[in-house]
Protein backbone atom coordinates (compact mmCIF):
# COMPACT_ATOMS: atom_id res chain seq x y z
CA UNK A 1 0.00 0.00 0.00
CA UNK A 2 1.28 3.45 -0.86
CA UNK A 3 0.90 6.43 1.41
CA UNK A 4 -1.62 7.88 -1.06
CA UNK A 5 -3.64 4.64 -0.93
CA UNK A 6 -3.57 4.81 2.87
CA UNK A 7 -4.87 8.37 2.75
CA UNK A 8 -7.66 7.27 0.39
CA UNK A 9 -8.58 4.27 2.57
CA UNK A 10 -8.75 6.38 5.72
CA UNK A 11 -10.94 8.91 3.93
CA UNK A 12 -13.25 6.14 2.68
CA UNK A 13 -13.46 4.71 6.21
CA UNK A 14 -14.33 8.11 7.67
CA UNK A 15 -17.07 8.63 5.09
CA UNK A 16 -18.53 5.15 5.65
CA UNK A 17 -18.13 4.68 9.41
CA UNK A 18 -16.98 7.90 10.99
CA UNK A 19 -19.70 10.25 9.72
CA UNK A 20 -17.09 13.05 9.42
CA UNK A 21 -13.59 13.87 10.56
CA UNK A 22 -13.20 15.15 14.10
CA UNK A 23 -12.00 18.74 13.97
CA UNK A 24 -8.27 19.34 13.70
CA UNK A 25 -7.85 20.26 17.36
CA UNK A 26 -9.64 17.12 18.51
CA UNK A 27 -7.51 14.99 16.18
CA UNK A 28 -4.35 16.66 17.46
CA UNK A 29 -5.33 15.76 21.02
CA UNK A 30 -6.16 12.19 19.94
CA UNK A 31 -2.78 11.95 18.17
CA UNK A 32 -1.04 13.09 21.34
CA UNK A 33 -2.94 10.48 23.34
CA UNK A 34 -2.00 7.72 20.90
CA UNK A 35 1.67 8.76 20.92
CA UNK A 36 1.50 8.59 24.73
CA UNK A 37 0.26 5.01 24.49
CA UNK A 38 3.22 4.15 22.26
CA UNK A 39 5.52 5.82 24.80
CA UNK A 40 4.01 3.78 27.63
CA UNK A 41 4.71 0.53 25.78
CA UNK A 42 8.25 1.57 24.84
CA UNK A 43 9.02 2.65 28.42
CA UNK A 44 7.89 -0.70 29.79
CA UNK A 45 9.37 -2.86 27.06
CA UNK A 46 12.69 -1.18 26.30
CA UNK A 47 13.10 1.32 29.10
CA UNK A 48 13.62 1.00 32.80
CA UNK A 49 10.02 1.44 33.85
CA UNK A 50 8.58 -1.67 35.45
CA UNK A 51 5.29 -3.15 34.42
CA UNK A 52 3.03 -5.89 35.72
CA UNK A 53 3.08 -7.40 32.26
CA UNK A 54 5.19 -6.30 29.36
CA UNK A 55 3.12 -5.53 26.27
CA UNK A 56 3.91 -7.58 23.19
CA UNK A 57 4.76 -6.53 19.67
CA UNK A 58 1.11 -6.86 18.70
CA UNK A 59 0.15 -4.13 21.18
CA UNK A 60 2.96 -1.87 19.97
CA UNK A 61 1.96 -2.49 16.35
CA UNK A 62 -1.66 -1.65 17.16
CA UNK A 63 -0.74 1.61 18.89
CA UNK A 64 1.63 2.62 16.08
CA UNK A 65 -1.19 1.96 13.61
CA UNK A 66 -3.47 4.19 15.73
CA UNK A 67 -0.86 6.97 15.47
CA UNK A 68 -0.64 6.50 11.71
CA UNK A 69 -4.43 6.54 11.31
CA UNK A 70 -4.87 9.82 13.19
CA UNK A 71 -1.86 11.36 11.46
CA UNK A 72 -3.44 10.48 8.11
CA UNK A 73 -6.74 11.98 9.29
CA UNK A 74 -4.97 15.26 10.05
CA UNK A 75 -3.25 15.23 6.67
CA UNK A 76 -6.48 14.51 4.83
CA UNK A 77 -8.52 17.18 6.53
CA UNK A 78 -5.83 19.83 6.05
CA UNK A 79 -5.19 18.93 2.41
CA UNK A 80 -1.67 17.56 2.86
CA UNK A 81 -0.29 15.05 0.36
CA UNK A 82 1.82 12.93 2.70
CA UNK A 83 3.73 11.30 -0.16
CA UNK A 84 4.93 14.65 -1.45
CA UNK A 85 5.54 16.00 2.04
CA UNK A 86 7.57 12.91 2.98
CA UNK A 87 9.72 13.16 -0.15
CA UNK A 88 10.41 16.86 0.49
CA UNK A 89 11.22 16.13 4.12
CA UNK A 90 13.64 13.34 3.20
CA UNK A 91 15.37 15.63 0.70
CA UNK A 92 15.70 18.30 3.41
CA UNK A 93 17.17 15.80 5.87
CA UNK A 94 19.57 14.45 3.25
CA UNK A 95 20.85 17.91 2.33
CA UNK A 96 21.19 18.93 5.97
CA UNK A 97 22.54 15.69 7.44
CA UNK A 98 24.42 14.07 4.55
CA UNK A 99 27.52 13.50 6.69
CA UNK A 100 26.42 14.67 10.14
CA UNK A 101 25.66 11.21 11.52
CA UNK A 102 28.83 9.64 10.12
CA UNK A 103 30.79 12.29 12.06
CA UNK A 104 28.97 11.54 15.34
CA UNK A 105 31.21 9.44 17.59
CA UNK A 106 28.21 8.65 19.79
CA UNK A 107 26.77 6.53 16.98
CA UNK A 108 29.84 4.30 16.68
Amino acid sequence: MTIQEAQEQVDAWIVKYGVRYFNELTNMVILTEEVGEVARIIARTYGEQSAGSVPGKEELADELADVLFVLICLANQTGIDLTGAFHKNLEKKTARDFDRHQQNDKLR
